[in-house]
């Protein structure tokens, strides 16, 4: 017979195991502002508009994501063709594809367990793709050698950012390793590192110079840090997301210089790398920048660089195709990287595939070359005036001031919220996410508060992509400017 100190079988515990009590807390410190509250008010307008409820606008346009296919750019004729070839082999025998897209689709096959892409992969990526990045790393780098060994393909640059993250965590208390991130930031950073419990220590770029990056700015912000934890690795966005600068080269060896002498991990996060457009700007990789300072640097530093399909001309951020190179790892960290990358099996293959043809494209002796390149530079060029037309237009309007878009796919404008809305926000929300959530709801314009990515205290900012059809940017400024003044008007 049962003690009165047993449970019947039948009575069940009354709690839930999971709740938002006993969840892991770090979660609960994620945010995630590019896809956050803003972006679910957006989808529930246009779920709206489709269902015929009046609006005082037709469309929303969203500007929140660098997306650039959602946002009308076509995707590049060769990439697909390859594609389509290595998904449906049967393709193949068929006529209306150049040979050279055959003869990529074939390669690419043969190097795939089956000779199929659904298939899995080596954890690390499949070899003939890691070597031909490594190639790709060369020609870009003016012969710096590269070895396919330290190259990891992943699903996106953001998985092999948030990776090395996770291998440099450690620690407790004050001893927990600290990781510098800019400010304004790519929120990936700040949710990995809240995801991880680590220290996110903020250095701010200066925004009255071009969002420049200042070492006085970076030794400021470590000697603060590491009052209260250990500061490990310094991460840099170049071209800048949301920021869209675009470093020079004294300024990457100022940097890696500076991270020499603190003994930090850098990360080079270089994914907008050919989006490069305003005039004496060059895009310029910590790699190469760091074998140039010879082997005082070169042989210590240790770097992690990340590069992906989802940006540039390409714009295929749905295949999630990625790949890190890493300089200087100890060897025995390098198996336990391995070992982790492993636990995941591999990164999608089709991104893996796409990822080969962006760092071995046509060919000038090849039949789809002359137009892989005028898609490519018609991408880049709409981009580029995209990018002028978005600080002309901005600047024109009072309270508003747009830096230079120099690289990347954003602008960062700054804008002056009267006193009055401040105060009215501060009832239940930071006041550029009043700001934000009121353009659209009155004008269907997307685009995500400043604060999801930090700012400095009392500057207010929004980040928007310049992707939108040129057509399509034009009404989208065009409303914005009206917004802002009507705003402004409201609240004085």
């Amino acid at each position: 017979s049962l003690s009165h100190t047993q449970t019947p079988a039948t009575a069940l515990p009354a709690a839930e195991v999971l709740t938002l009590d006993t969840m892991n807390p770090n979660i609960k410190r994620v945010e995630y502002a590019v896809r956050g509250p803003i972006v679910q008010r957006a989808m529930q307008l246009e779920k709206e508009l489709q269902e015929g409820v009046k609006k005082p606008f037709t469309e929303v346009i969203k500007a929140n994501i660098g997306d650039c296919h959602a946002m009308g750019q076509q995707p590049i004729t060769f990439f697909r063709q390859v594609l389509a070839l290595c998904s449906y082999p049967e393709l193949l025998n068929d006529n209306k594809f150049p040979e050279d897209a055959k003869d990529r689709a074939r390669r690419i096959l043969q190097a795939c367990g089956g000779g199929s892409i659904g298939a899995y992969s080596a954890s690390q990526g499949i070899e003939l793709v890691r070597q031909d990045v490594s190639r790709y790393i060369v020609r870009r780098d003016g012969g710096v050698p590269s070895n396919p060994d330290n190259i990891y393909l992943s699903t996106g640059a953001s998985d092999a950012i948030a990776t090395m993250l996770k291998l440099l965590v450690s620690g407790e208390g004050p001893t927990r390793t600290g990781v510098m991130i800019s400010i304004p930031q790519y929120p990936l950073y700040s949710a990995a590192l809240a995801d991880l419990g680590a220290i996110q220590i903020n250095y701010y770029l200066d925004e009255s110079n071009n969002w420049s990056l200042a070492v006085g700015e970076l030794r400021r912000a470590l000697e603060a840090a590491r009052k209260h934890c250990n500061p490990r690795a310094l991460c840099v966005i170049n071209p800048g997301n949301p920021t869209g600068q675009v470093q020079s080269r004294q300024c990457i060896e100022d940097v890696i210089r500076f991270a020499a002498e603190e003994n930090l991990f850098l990360m080079a996060d270089e994914v907008y790398q050919d989006n490069v457009y305003a005039e004496g700007c060059q895009f310029h990789s910590f790699k190469k920048v760091l074998f140039e300072m010879g082997p005082k640097y070169s042989e210590k530093v240790e770097l992690a660089s990340f590069h992906s399909t989802s940006k540039c001309y390409m714009g295929e951020c749905g295949f999630r195709g990625g790949y890190m190179e890493v300089i200087n790892l100890d060897p025995a960290v390098k198996a336990q990287l391995t070992k982790l990358v492993s636990v995941r099996l591999c990164p999608p293959v089709p991104g893996q595939a796409l990822l080969d043809l962006v760092v071995n494209p046509p060919q000038p002796d090849e039949p789809s070359y002359s137009t892989f390149m005028n898609e490519r530079t018609a991408v880049l060029a709409a981009l580029a005036e995209k990018a002028r037309m978005t600080e002309e237009i901005l600047n024109k309007v009072p309270g508003i001031r747009c830096n230079p878009v120099q690289g990347a796919m954003y602008s960062f404008p700054q804008i002056q919220i009267p006193h009055k809305a401040i105060e009215e926000a501060k009832k239940g929300q930071a006041p550029d996410m009043f700001y934000c959530m009121t353009l659209l709801d009155e004008m269907g314009i997307c685009v995500v508060p400043g604060s999801g990515f930090g700012q400095r205290d009392g500057t207010y900012h929004f980040r928007m992509t310049i992707l939108p059809p040129t057509d399509k940017l034009k009404i989208f400024l065009a409303k914005v400017k009206e917004f802002h003044q009507r705003f402004t008007e409201r609240y004085s």
